[in-house]
């Protein structure tokens, strides 16, 4: 199928699942996986429809175009930034969702228990059943340019985090697995000034000086940092971590523990459970939603629950 699809869709016999490949993802992974993907749908008598997208903006143009010409189930074959863009795009739609994870970090796959081994996802999609997952919206005020709201399912935040999935999506795009996040993290924290937060969760004020503050869905970003280890996609909550002011050597001795089981108990880390939070900064700071840069600070995120329908497997 082209990279684009035909708002008036033929009246013969048609696929009711449209796959969007992003070709780069995972080094090209996605890409020399679309015919196996493809016959293995074949061969199990569930045909689909396959675009490829050429760009991000291309992506996302290609899942509304879809929506509009009545598809019930879109598939992302590509990394969480593939996802992330299927979830916004398609979000208050009645479109179930699915995920065939090809990136380099797959941490959405994770939150949502899905497979790795694509052909074993595609397995879970044909076998699985829709679920209601929850979504995270970010809302920025007119005091942001421009005032605006965006979608994400994962893990997100503000600040040196934030500030690290730009290096991780630009300087050191190339470079393997969670190393692009950790090397981004060492880099922008040499420059790197804290921030002073006053956070609103739930009515609840806080306040002080911070290198980040995560909000999280799921429980891992960065490919494979265990941000929020007891977050769930689908129990309504919020997961916040807000880390204070602390050395560079005292980050690079956190960095085998949010790795092995993200259970840091410091005296600079505080968490809480809420299902809104409110964040407001000394100065503009960046914000990202799934490891994509939503824009700067002030903002507000808000949990919304079982927003999302998202083919997944069964429960044993």
């Amino acid at each position: 199928m082209a990279a684009s699809l035909n708002t008036s869709r033929r009246k013969c016999v048609m696929a009711e699942t449209l796959i969007i490949v992003n070709p780069v993802a995972g080094g090209g992974l996605a890409a020399r996986m679309r015919p196996v993907i493809a016959r293995y749908f074949f061969d199990h008598a569930r045909p689909v429809d396959l675009a490829v997208s050429k760009s991000t903006e291309n992506f996302r143009h290609i899942a509304t175009q879809a929506i509009a010409s009545g598809y019930r189930y879109i598939i992302a074959l590509g990394g969480d930034g593939a996802f992330h863009h299927l979830v916004d795009v398609t979000f208050g739609s009645s479109v179930i969702l699915g995920f065939l994870p090809a990136g380099n970090g797959n941490d959405i796959a994770e939150g949502l228990n899905l497979p790795r081994d694509l052909i074993e996802a595609a397995h879970a999609f044909l076998h699985g059943r829709p679920r209601p997952i929850d979504a995270v919206r970010a809302n920025f005020p007119a005091a942001s340019t421009p005032a605006r709201e965006a979608i994400f399912i994962g893990a997100g935040g503000l600040g040196l985090d934030a500030e690290a999935a730009q290096l991780a999506n630009t300087r050191f795009r190339a470079w393997p697995g969670v190393t692009r996040y950790i090397s981004g993290v060492l880099w922008a924290r040499r420059k790197f000034q804290s921030i002073e937060l006053e956070a609103a969760m739930d009515g609840e004020s806080w306040y002080a000086r911070v290198l980040f503050a995560a909000v999280a869905n799921a429980p891992c970003y960065g490919s494979g940092v265990r941000i929020a280890p007891s977050a769930k996609m689908d129990d309504g909550w919020l997961e916040v971590t807000l880390v204070e002011e602390m050395p560079l050597s005292r980050l690079v001795e956190a960095i085998p523990i949010v790795l092995r089981s993200g259970d840091i108990r410091w005296p600079e880390v505080h968490r809480y459970r809420c299902r809104n939070v409110k964040f407001q900064t000394n100065r503009p700071a960046l914000v990202h939603g799934d490891g994509e840069i939503l824009g700067d600070s002030p903002v507000e995120f808000e949990i919304v629950p079982g927003a999302v329908q998202i083919m997944l497997p069964r429960k044993s």
